[in-house]
C-alpha cells in the first residue's frame, strides 16, 4: 500500500509499506477520505509539531475516513463495508484519573494520537491507502453522512469541545477571533448549539468568507482596521496568535469569558494580558475532545454542513502539492483533502474491493 510519510523538515514522500493484518480487537480499514491538519503541515514543514518532535518517519494524518474491510478476531457487531470515521487517541496504561478530572480523557497525560511523534515508536496517522484500528476506536457513519465528510468529524469534535468549555450558549451573541479551520467550525457549532448572533474576525478575506458560509452572521476584517465587538460577553479564541489576545481581552466584556482553542506556541512569545485582571475575565483553555465526535456526527446527520469547508481535493499521489496548499495563506485554502480512493481503490490482499 501506499502511504503519505514525512522523513524530516521538508521531506515528505508517498512510500510503499505492508498492507496491515487486523490484530486482536482491530480491524483493517480502506481509508476514502483525509483532512490536512495544522500538525501534519509543521511535521512536513518543521520536523516537530509543538513538544513532539521526528525521530524516524512517522505517517502522518488524524482526519480520516473509511470502510472497514477486514474484521480481527476478537471483533463482533462490525461488518465488512461499514463506513466509519476513527477516534484517534488510545489511553496508555490504566485510564485512572483523579476525580476532579473525572470523564475528562482529553487531559489524561499519556495519549497515543495518530500521526504524532510524541512517543517513540512513533504513532503512524491515517494517511494510508489502508490503516489497522482498534474497534473500540471505530465511530460508524450515520445516514446521510458521506466518508468525505465524516473525515472532519474529527475537527468538528474540537470545536464542539470548544463551545462546551463556553457553556451555555443559546441565545448569546459570541465572538469568534480566526477564520482558519476550526475557527469556521466553531461558528457552524455555535449556530447549531443554538447561539444568538456570531460574529468571526480575521485577517484574511478568504477565510472570512468560509466562516460566512459555515454560518457566521457578521464578519470583521481586521487587516481593513475592522475592530471585534466591544463587550463581548464569551470569546472563543481560534488564530493562536499570541499578538492577538490583547485585542482579544480587551474586546471581552467585564467578567465575561474566553475560551482558548487556537494552539498557542510552546515557546515564550509576547502578549499583553492585563485586562485579564481588571476585566476579571475567565480564560479557559479548549484541548482536543473526549467524545464530543460522537456529536459531531450527530450534528452532521442534523444538517451541519462542513461543505464549503472543504476548499481544495487531491490524490494520494500529490499529497506534497496538497500540503503546500495547505500551508500556504495565499492559497485561499481551508480544510484540503486527501482522496485514497474510491473509485480506484486498490485491493487489500486476499479480499476484493468494494
Amino acid at each position: 500500500m501506499r502511504a503519505v510519510t514525512v522523513h524530516g523538515a521538508g521531506d515528505l514522500r508517498v512510500d510503499e509499506r505492508p498492507a496491515p493484518e487486523p490484530g486482536e480487537g482491530q480491524v483493517v480499514l480502506a481509508v476514502e477520505w483525509g483532512g490536512i491538519c495544522g500538525s501534519d503541515i509543521a511535521y512536513w514543514r518543521h520536523g516537530r509539531s509543538g513538544t513532539a518532535v521526528l525521530r524516524d518517519p512517522l505517517v502522518l494524518g488524524h482526519e480520516i475516513a473509511g470502510r472497514v474491510v477486514r474484521v480481527g478476531p476478537g471483533v463482533s457487531g462490525v461488518e465488512e463495508g461499514l463506513p466509519v470515521t476513527v477516534h484517534p487517541a488510545e489511553l496508555v496504561g490504566d485510564g485512572r484519573m483523579p476525580e476532579r478530572l473525572a470523564g475528562r480523557t482529553n487531559l489524561y497525560p499519556r495519549v497515543r494520537y495518530f500521526g504524532s511523534a510524541a512517543f517513540h515508536p512513533h504513532t503512524d496517522g491515517g494517511f494510508s491507502e489502508f490503516r489497522a484500528v482498534r474497534a473500540e476506536q471505530l465511530r460508524p457513519l450515520p445516514d446521510g453522512v458521506g466518508t468525505r465528510e465524516g473525515a472532519l468529524a474529527e475537527p468538528l469534535a474540537v470545536a464542539l469541545h470548544a463551545v462546551s468549555r463556553a457553556g451555555d450558549v443559546t441565545g448569546r451573541d459570541v465572538t469568534v477571533n480566526g477564520a482558519g479551520p476550526i475557527g469556521s467550525l466553531v461558528a457552524a457549532a455555535l449556530k447549531h448549539a443554538g447561539a444568538g448572533r456570531v460574529t468571526v474576525a480575521d485577517i484574511d478575506a478568504a477565510s472570512l468568507a468560509v466562516a460566512g458560509a459555515m454560518g457566521a452572521d457578521e464578519l470583521r476584517d481586521v487587516s481593513r482596521g475592522e475592530p471585534l465587538p466591544e463587550d463581548a460577553e464569551i470569546v472563543i479564541e481560534a488564530s493562536g496568535a499570541p499578538g492577538a489576545l490583547g485585542a482579544v481581552l480587551r474586546s471581552t466584556a467585564r467578567g465575561g469569558t474566553v475560551v482558548q482553542v487556537g494552539n498557542l506556541p510552546g515557546t515564550e512569545a509576547a502578549a499583553v494580558l492585563g485586562d485579564l485582571v481588571t476585566r476579571e475575565i475567565v480564560w479557559k483553555g479548549s484541548y482536543r475532545f473526549v467524545d464530543e465526535i460522537d456529536g459531531a456526527l450527530t450534528a452532521m446527520a442534523e444538517g451541519l454542513d462542513v461543505g464549503p469547508l472543504m476548499t481544495h481535493t487531491f490524490p494520494l499521489d500529490r499529497a506534497e502539492e496538497a500540503m503546500r496548499v495547505a500551508a500556504d495563506p495565499a492559497s485561499g485554502s481551508s480544510k484540503v483533502m486527501l482522496r485514497f480512493g474510491p473509485p480506484d481503490h486498490p485491493v487489500l490482499p486476499g479480499k476484493g474491493t468494494l
